[in-house]
């Protein structure tokens, strides 16, 4: 590990200052110093996001605001965020461990780097990281994409992000004494577009929050995560469901996968299977087959297009308070 520089900022401008291009952000910290840890940054300054007020604010009485210092456990025991936006509090409490999400943030969790393992290596010279290609094509494959690969083929690890995007969120980001606000689903950015980061903030860009417009507060929402322990791991498949519905009817809809695609996957085939329909067993499973249907799974991974089919179903009924039949 290199020497570095510790700033405590006074404010988002100073913060802003300071990160410049040979800066990183600590928040909750834990991938920041895993990544330090593994050799593979080496930042010149460590700018602690703490010391800056109203980043760890939540609520307001128009669209609803999760500062990005909010961590984890406390987003998953908002009793409104619970009441009006149950995907994200169950997306929330579904990361890691308790140890984890007590330090754990918002802002983190969207920003991770992927847990790919060829990635990580710090011996491994990958596409990721400079190299001439992506080793899981021809390598160990059963944890990557099997929608939107290639060149790389991660998959985003952020469990928030599926259900901040399927409930429309905008996120905010500051620079230069500005704020600049997007949707959400535009923040990430797949390897085709940028090899080496995996959403579109430059050089002293700082996430500062998310916001939730009101009008989804009246959606029914559920996200579903399948891994393979019950303790502290990473979706092999995921999926956040929200829908605007009329007692069975399902009049609008958004659905998101995670853990199967390079960034937090909008599935406009599963939303036209569920809107104009009312919701039953059976069109929840097909929704999520049409989620699926355009994967294109490598030869170790192609048991992840039945667990994303299935986390939709369930994350559907289970938003609408339905059982499977």
């Amino acid at each position: 590990m290199n020497s570095f520089t510790y700033v405590s900022p006074k404010d988002l401008a100073d913060a802003s200052k300071a990160i410049g291009p040979s800066g990183k952000l600590l928040a909750g910290g834990i991938d920041l110093l895993t990544e330090l840890k593994e050799g593979l940054i080496q930042p010149q300054r460590i700018v602690n996001l703490k010391s800056v007020s109203g980043l760890k604010d939540i609520g307001g009485s128009g669209d609803f605001k999760i500062g990005a210092l909010v961590t984890l456990a406390d987003l998953a025991a908002n009793k409104e965020v619970r009441s009006k936006y149950p995907a994200i509090a169950e997306a929330a409490e579904s990361v890691g461990s308790p140890q984890i999400r007590n330090v754990g943030t918002v802002g983190g969790n969207l920003c991770q780097r992927p847990r790919c393992w060829y990635y990580r290596d710090a011996e491994v010279h990958c596409l990721k990281k400079g190299g001439d290609r992506c080793y899981a094509v021809e390598g160990e494959n059963e944890y990557h994409a099997i929608l939107g690969g290639g060149p790389c083929h991660i998959v985003h690890p952020s469990d928030l992000a599926p259900a901040l995007i399927a409930l429309d969120a905008q996120v905010e980001i500051f620079s230069n004494g500005k704020t600049r606000k997007m949707p959400l689903g535009e923040f990430f950015q797949l390897p085709r577009d940028n090899v080496y980061s995996e959403n579109v903030l430059k050089d002293g860009e700082i996430v500062t929050a998310v916001t939730l417009p009101k009008a989804m507060a009246g959606w029914k929402s559920s996200y579903y995560k399948i891994k393979e322990r019950e303790s502290f791991d990473w979706a092999l498949a995921s999926a956040a469901v929200a829908m605007e519905m009329k007692g069975t009817l399902v009049t609008k809809a958004r659905v998101v996968l995670g853990g199967v695609a390079p960034i937090p996957w909008r599935s406009q085939e599963a939303e036209k299977m569920l809107e104009g329909k009312n919701l039953s067993t059976e069109q929840a499973l097909q929704a999520g087959v049409a989620a699926v249907a355009n994967a294109t799974p490598m030869s170790g991974n192609a048991y992840k297009e039945k667990l994303a089919a299935s986390a939709v179903g369930i994350a559907a009924l289970t938003a609408a308070g339905m059982e499977a039949k």
